[in-house]
């Protein structure tokens, strides 16, 4: 049996639309936040889960720790069905929200972990044991007598992940985890969710809009829109089909060099050229070898578009 299946996952939610002129009361609409949605997850893996806002990730995210209960259609994580059995569930996952947050705010960090001890009810020596852990690899030693609202918000991030991991989950949902956090963080945080994962074989699904994330850490990727599923597999594949154009940069020994590549756009800039070309139109390995044909090159830079320049590509074309 797989560690989470879904299968058929509806959910609608029903919004007031603002108030016409001349009307005493608004009118209702009905809002399908997803559309019989299903797929399966193995325990250990980390899985993206994209899509642009209003996809239906967050309200996916809900159902599965029980915080929402579906319209219709089936879940079940490790045997378990969120909703109905919320407090055995709650007991056996994780949650981080990039803006909210579980700690208390004007208490040091450490007493929240161990006022959490007391809720997930976890043995002293075990607590111990996995504070210990979780500290050192978060580098949260230092921090643990500061109170939250002290914390820078990198600071803040990791001091939430160790105590959305105290209890020792198998499934831990990333709810947007990096944002606002700069570049030495992220970098931080990701390489201790790959940590995580290796050691404990924790199951993660990450729902983000930083690509950079979904790249560093997912070996899959499932991508949300309009509530409906509308791709599921490796994250190459998928930013292949969309990575259109790419940019050579050259220079060349003699400054008059200008090589013929049809299909290709090129322009100069002193005596740098720049070639943007579609890999599908001509391959960058031929590319390459006209460039090294038509003279001595000095310097060449191959840039690839951008990750979210590609998946911004990718919603314009699914019309999401």
């Amino acid at each position: 049996m797989k560690y989470i299946q879904v299968s058929g996952l509806r959910k609608t939610f029903s919004v007031r639309k603002k108030r016409e002129k001349g009307r005493l009361l608004r009118e209702r609409d009905t809002v399908s936040a997803l559309q019989d949605l299903s797929f399966q997850i193995d325990r250990g893996e980390l899985v993206g889960y994209i899509g642009p806002n209003g996809a239906g990730k967050s309200t996916t995210v809900k159902i599965l720790s029980g915080i929402l209960t579906p319209d219709s259609g089936e879940v079940l994580v490790e045997g378990r069905i969120p909703w109905k059995e919320r407090r055995e569930h709650a007991r056996r996952i994780g949650v981080v929200f990039g803006q909210r947050m579980q700690l208390w705010w004007d208490v040091p960090i450490l007493d929240s972990y161990d006022l959490l001890r007391e809720i997930y009810r976890i043995p002293e020596a075990d607590y111990r044991s996995r504070l210990n852990e979780l500290t050192e690899a978060l580098q949260l030693d230092s921090l643990l007598r500061t109170p939250l609202r002290q914390l820078s918000l990198g600071q803040r991030m990791r001091a939430e992940l160790c105590g959305s991991l105290l209890h020792r989950p198998g499934l831990l949902f990333l709810d947007e985890p990096t944002i606002g956090l700069d570049a030495v963080s992220k970098l931080a945080l990701r390489d201790f969710l790959k940590w995580e994962n290796r050691e404990h074989g924790t199951t993660v699904l990450l729902t983000t809009h930083d690509m950079e994330d979904v790249a560093a850490l997912c070996s899959r990727v499932m991508v949300l829109g309009h509530g409906k599923k509308l791709y599921d597999g490796g994250l190459p594949a998928l930013l292949s089909r969309y990575d259109t154009v790419r940019t050579v940069t050259v220079r060349f020994e003699q400054p008059d060099v200008f090589p013929e590549l049809p299909g290709a756009e090129i322009s100069r800039e002193g005596d740098l050229l720049r070639v943007e070309y579609s890999p599908q139109v001509i391959p960058t390995p031929d590319i390459l070898q006209r460039l090294q044909q038509a003279g001595t090159i000095r310097e060449m830079t191959i840039q690839p578009e951008n990750i979210d320049y590609l998946i911004a590509s990718m919603y314009r074309e699914m019309d999401l």
